[in-house]
């Protein structure tokens, strides 16, 4: 079993359902799934990059992405409804937890500058999306092996009802919010 689920199930679970005042164990926020997302804007004029993004997200994951299309045209980017523009990935389950494992404790601590995530990117629904600058924070991907330096954002799907459940349970993961703006 995963370190961190093991974690969840032993020590942040109950203590969640403490600190809510929950009245049923079910009601405790647990997370559902993370969406990895990459937008490829230059796979319009270079179809290589969507590869490359493909490959980039494979290594990191361990799970192969799918590619999205444009929903609608817009003229000004040059862009027609149904072109590929970026990939992403819905991970749950073990691949889940040793993914936000490697988020919380290997990467975002090799971010340069590194002062924490912003403590404002829930969506009223307790979900939670992070933007990383560059995808090599993960150790998995070599500098010399990858074509450009490409952004990613990551979206924690969690069962909480609302922004502050959400934030107690990812603060007890270790997720390192930023103290104070």
């Amino acid at each position: 079993m995963n370190r961190l689920k093991e974690h969840y199930n032993k020590e942040i679970a109950p203590a969640l359902f403490k600190e809510l005042g929950l009245d049923n164990v079910m009601q405790t926020p647990r997370i559902e799934k993370v969406v990895v997302n990459i937008g490829v804007g230059e796979a319009l004029d270079n179809p290589k990059a969507l590869e490359a993004a493909v490959n980039d997200l494979t290594i990191i994951t361990g799970q192969k992405p799918v590619v999205t299309a444009a929903k609608k045209a817009i003229s000004n980017f040059k862009l027609r409804e149904g072109r590929q523009i970026g990939v992403k990935v819905t991970l749950r389950g073990e691949k889940m937890w040793a993914f936000l494992d490697r988020l919380i404790n290997v990467a975002l601590p090799r971010v340069r500058d590194f002062r924490g995530v912003s403590a404002e990117a829930f969506d009223g629904r307790g979900n939670y999306t992070l933007g990383l600058q560059e995808q090599l924070i993960f150790p998995e991907i070599q500098y010399d092996k990858i074509d450009k330096v490409r952004g990613m954002e990551v979206s924690i799907v969690t069962t909480a009802k609302d922004d502050e459940q959400a934030r107690a349970l990812l603060s007890k993961f270790g997720m390192p919010f930023r103290k104070g703006n």
